[in-house]
């Protein structure tokens, strides 16, 4: 009977563990009462300096990238701001290695070897370095050296830009630019460690930080630099036009600045050199090359990577926006700035009218951030870290666990030096973009002529299956609406019947005739954005509905004030259907409303260039060579994969019975919280835990939960919802009621399992809990490939499907000639 008394001792302590985790924000609040929000300072401001002394860098350093596009005074400042200003993040990523518990350390990532980090991380090698031979002789750290016959770094000239004096800048260690130093990463920027002070100096041991657990796992560990990112880390890539000839030693010449990181790998660098056995490393293992989580910090409780987008033909875009981008803001959101606010003239500055309307184009991938370009631009700051100091108050990073409230810009105007002087700078980004973000096209590639076909016939046909098919959601030139449909004026409430009034449209033959003689046009591509960015509901679309369902832009959410009323009161999309992880089967979900369950349309610019596709990069392969070649071949096996879904990867438990691709876990894993990140509460009670709870405390100290199973869906536990979020209390009662119930039932189970138990019969144990989990899920929608059928037989599939699914009706599908033709077609955007 020792084992079943050790169960209910685990278990109370499970309950108890829980209780004081949640109640923990309370109590250390009521005993260190902390900076409230809206009253706390960035370290700039705090410091003394003011917006105005963060001047714009004006040096031309990057003047080869981007084909070599010459550039005004003021685009040259953009292009520097989004490559080379980092808004004093670096306070913020220094903070991630202890809300990771040490696995993600951007200086681990910094000093890696810079020969393979291409093809390792997908990493870009910034320009003029040389790979460490050994480690440095002040920290012992393996950081890139530059180059003797390589210009300084203008950025890093701390007399023109100079850096923020807090703590033991300018004492113990350098006070260096608010620009930091090049790292030899492109994005990546080394700032000094402010609290690198003379005992953080002596406790310092470079060898035992790359190799001893017990040192670098120590959260009270004090690096003597900290990593700031720029918005470049995530966007400048290889040229498709101009690609290096070796990618692990590019040049400027070789780099685009708004192709987007389509070859990084996210998972590897949020979780460095952990093993499958750690189940983040399952987590963000389901990060595809080139796609990431963007709400993984301020966490959802949905695990939804989405790729890094492309920024092109912005003035197009823009354009578009004035037809079908109208939105009506207010509160918090008329907050953000506007382009009237800094420019005199332009066709910027249409983009809002007094008081409350924007014209503005939607740019994360739910079509939530609709409050205007440049509030879209700035929100992405906040995002990778700027003024941490009050972001961070409104959640628990990554692990969550508090309920989350919305970052005003009324608070970042009034106590961040850094979001005013980063407000100051993005109308040149702007400029930058409307310059810069030109098309990349195969005839302009070295030896992309060669994959055109000239066959006027074939091209014909591959015109006339676009227009009839693909047109309606890739295509900024339109038909004249029909009367009584007015787009612009359909985003709110009523959205739903007005688009489904615009879908029918789009199956008559009137649409399709007028389609057609658009497209045949000698001159459609021109100018030609290739999507309207109307919302598309999921019931159409059927793509996985994870990204759909993101909570972060709803009302009272961390991104309340960037996103728009009309977006807020979208309506609900209906149910949708999905399939059951564990038997197959299907199941209806309904979609809820306030925004969530719509897709913005994605551009088809340069589309040769830019697979695997679908939002998550999961429908087609993936090749680390940015060549023309490899490229196409990725284009060729993904565009064949959209056209023929047939073709698509199917799931390994349930391929058999139609089942898309659902990303399980790899190996048997454990949630591991390290000895160094326990609470301090419970470390004098380690050992004895151990002997107790052998199953949950290591001999070492850890604190660990599983054994999670090869095979379990990585999202039936990445997506369990904590909290209840909603105010009812029956309702909190009630979430709150099963989530204890599961974690007792499943925590009881998995401990009753021998330690010789098959993957198989730990399994069996969490399908037993599969209908809990199920039920506290935000997203039940494991299949990651599925979806986006239009042209194929499979749209008209739709057997089991729910009424607001077929409610769209059916297509007629292409043939296979005429998808070949289509594919002739698309490799000339």
């Amino acid at each position: 009977m020792k084992w079943l008394f050790r169960i209910l001792v685990g278990v109370g302590f499970i309950l108890v563990l829980s209780a004081g985790l949640i109640l923990y924000p309370a109590i250390r609040d009521w005993w260190h009462p902390p900076f409230r929000s809206g009253n706390v300072a960035d370290e700039a401001k705090a410091a003394g300096r003011n917006a105005a002394s963060f001047h714009a860098a004006d040096e031309d350093y990057f003047h080869d990238m981007d084909r070599g596009i010459a550039l005004t005074g003021d685009e040259v400042k953009g292009r520097n701001a989004w490559i080379a200003w980092t808004g004093g993040n670096d306070r913020f990523w220094d903070g991630m290695t202890k809300a990771t518990f040490g696995s993600f350390d951007l200086l681990k990532i910094v000093s890696s070897d810079r020969d393979t980090r291409w093809k390792v991380l997908g990493l870009l090698n910034e320009p003029c370095f040389n790979k460490a031979t050994a480690p440095d002789p002040k920290y012992g750290l393996l950081l890139d050296v530059r180059r003797s016959d390589c210009p300084a770094d203008p950025f890093a000239n701390a007399q023109k830009y100079p850096g923020v004096a807090i703590g033991a800048r300018g004492k113990t260690v350098p006070l260096g630019s608010y620009y930091g130093e090049p790292s030899g990463i492109v994005g990546l920027r080394l700032f000094s460690n402010p609290e690198f002070d003379k005992a953080a100096a002596e406790r310092w041991d470079g060898n035992r930080y790359y190799n001893d657990p017990s040192y670098y796992n120590d959260k009270n560990l004090v690096r003597p630099y900290r990593v700031g990112m720029s918005c470049g880390f995530c966007h400048v890539g290889p040229s498709p036009v101009h690609p290096p000839a070796d990618p692990e030693h590019p040049q400027w010449a070789d780099l685009s600045s708004t192709v987007g990181a389509q070859y990084m790998w996210v998972d590897r660098l949020f979780v460095y050199s952990a093993s499958k056995s750690n189940f983040m490393f399952q987590l963000v293992h389901t990060y595809r090359p080139g796609a990431m989580d963007t709400s993984l910090v301020s966490t959802d409780y949905i695990n939804n990577p989405r790729t890094m987008n492309a920024i092109y033909n912005v003035g197009n875009r823009l354009a578009l926006a004035q037809q079908l981008g109208k939105e009506t803001i207010a509160g918090g959101e008329l907050n953000n700035k506007q382009f009237k606010d800094y420019l005199q003239g332009g066709p910027l500055t249409k983009s809002f009218v007094a008081p409350d309307t924007v014209f503005t184009p939607r740019v994360l991938k739910d079509g939530s951030d609709a409050v205007g370009a440049l509030g879209a631009l700035n929100r992405v700051y906040l995002n990778i870290g700027l003024f941490s100091e009050e972001w961070l108050l409104h959640f628990n990073a990554v692990v969550g666990g508090k309920p989350i409230s919305p970052i005003k810009i009324s608070d970042a105007q009034k106590q961040s030096s850094y979001w005013q002087a980063t407000e100051m700078m993005t109308p040149a980004t702007a400029l930058f973009f409307l310059k810069a973000a030109r098309p990349d096209l195969l005839k302009d590639a070295p030896g992309g002529n060669t994959y055109l076909s000239t066959d006027q016939a074939v091209l014909m046909r591959g015109k006339s299956a676009f227009a009839t098919t693909c047109a309606r959601c890739h295509s900024s030139k339109m038909p004249p609406l029909p009367a009584g449909l007015d787009l612009a004026a359909c985003n709110g409430p009523g959205y739903i019947d007005c688009f489904k009034q615009y879908w029918s449209w789009t199956k008559t033959s009137d649409f399709k005739e007028q389609m057609t003689q658009i497209v045949l046009q000698p001159d459609f591509l021109n100018d030609n954005y290739l999507s309207n960015e109307l919302r598309i509901p999921v019931t159409l679309l059927r793509t996985n509905a994870c990204s759909p369902l993101a909570t972060n832009a709803i009302a009272g959410n961390i991104w309340d004030n960037f996103s728009s009323q009309s977006y807020k009161h979208l309506p609900s999309v209906g149910t949708i259907t999905v399939r059951d992880p564990f038997q197959g089967q299907r199941r209806p979900f309904a979609m809820p409303d306030g925004g969530r369950g719509y897709t913005r349309v994605p551009s088809l610019v340069s589309l040769w260039s830019t697979g695997p596709y679908l939002l998550n990069n999961s429908v087609g392969p993936f090749d680390e060579s940015p060549s023309v070649d490899a490229r196409m071949k990725v284009f060729q096996a993904s565009v064949e994969q959209m056209l023929w879904p047939e073709r698509r990867t199917k799931d390994t438990v349930l391929g058999k019975d139609g089942v898309y691709r659902i990303d399980r876990t790899t190996a048997r894993s454990l949630i591991t919280l390290p000895q160094g990140f326990v609470p301090e509460i419970l470390r004098p009670l380690q050992g004895t835990l151990h002997l107790w709870l052998p199953w949950l405390v290591t001999q070492g100290g850890d604190i660990t939960i599983g054994p999670i199973p090869e095979g379990v869906p990585v999202n039936l536990i990445a997506n369990l919802r904590p909290l209840a979020e909603t105010s009812d209390p029956v309702q909190a009662a009630n979430h709150t009621a099963r989530l204890v119930g599961l974690l007792h039932g499943l925590k009881a189970s998995l401990a009753s399992v021998p330690e010789n138990a098959t993957d198989e019969e730990l399994r069996r144990h969490f399908a037993d809990q599969g209908p809990a989990m199920l039920a506290l899920d935000k997203c039940t929608d494991f299949e990651v490939n599925r979806g986006h059928y239009f042209g194929t037989g499979a749209f008209n599939e739709v057997d089991g499907l729910s009424d607001d699914e077929k409610a769209f009706g059916t297509e007629p599908p292409l043939n296979d000639d005429d998808k070949r033709a289509l594919i002739e077609f698309l490799k000339t955007f």
